[in-house]
């Protein structure tokens, strides 16, 4: 892969057409290999880089870059930069502000500048209404899964696969369970407070002549068909204490990856969209 100003002085002026040539050659990398996503994530840093190079007024692979650079930190950090670019280069489209947001807040922790990018896509003509109550809760003390839900849903709009969609509703249907699971939460404080002990089962939480919940809310997510709900339920994990579902085993943790070093595949766009170079 040559030097994105190698590249330049190489296409002896037909810019466009060179970067037309390796952005079809990124979309075959990506729609053509079984790799997993960290071992080409270089290649595609690098030819993204290219063709953004060659030609800094496409549109969709500054944002194919972001949804495939996700393997490590420093992967989600080119994407940035590429947003970046983009942003320069397309200063009115609202949607590279909120991959960049979205990039920030949830791969990095950095919710104080993921709120100011957004805030300035909130002065875009036709960015959603919703940006500004975004913008505030990245600020608060709760800019967890209400700002998750938020980029999610918005990402879910905007799929164009079934694939997609199905990662985007599996992300929205982990965070329906893990509001329940803080529901359960709450009122397990309740019971400590009026019993001066703790829970020995979830179902104590119904039980006796004043229970503090007239019923326990579903432990699947909401949107799950009920042919394919197979009898989950709470219980308390033995390890970490907490009120956890069998559907996931699991409590959900906004900004896991930056707070813990696990790097999991975020969502991805799809390989080939109907965005024009």
């Amino acid at each position: 892969m040559p030097k994105p100003e190698l590249a330049k002085l190489a296409s002896l002026g037909f810019d466009a057409v060179l970067s037309d040539y390796y952005w079809i050659q990124a979309i075959y990398k990506v729609g053509a290999t079984h790799e997993r996503p960290e071992e080409f994530a270089p290649y595609i840093s690098k030819i993204i880089d290219v063709v953004t190079t060659l030609d800094p007024y496409v549109g969709h692979p500054y944002r194919f870059g972001a949804a495939w650079l996700t393997d490590s930190p420093e992967s989600v950090r080119k994407a940035n930069d590429l947003l970046r670019r983009g942003i320069e280069y397309h200063p009115d489209d609202w949607r590279n502000y909120f991959y960049l947001g979205y990039n920030l807040f949830y791969y990095l922790n950095e919710n104080e500048a993921a709120a100011e990018v957004l805030e300035r896509a909130t002065e875009i003509e036709g960015s959603p209404a919703y940006l500004p109550r975004l913008v505030a809760r990245l600020r608060s003390e709760y800019a967890d899964l209400g700002s998750a839900a938020i980029f999610l849903n918005e990402m879910l709009q905007t799929a164009e696969s079934d694939d997609a969609i199905a990662i985007y509703q599996g992300a929205l249907d982990e965070i329906d369970v893990e509001i329940k699971a803080r529901y359960l939460d709450r009122a397990r404080e309740s019971y400590n407070a009026l019993h001066d002990r703790d829970i020995a089962r979830v179902e104590d939480l119904v039980a006796g002549a004043h229970p503090i919940l007239a019923q326990l809310p579903a432990p699947e997510p909401k949107d799950l068909p009920p042919a394919m709900r197979k009898g989950d339920r709470w219980f308390i994990d033995s390890k970490t204490g907490e009120l956890t579902s069998t559907y996931y085993n699991r409590r959900y943790r906004v900004n896991a990856r930056a707070s813990s070093g696990e790097w999991r595949n975020k969502p991805k766009e799809d390989v080939v969209s109907s965005e024009t170079i």
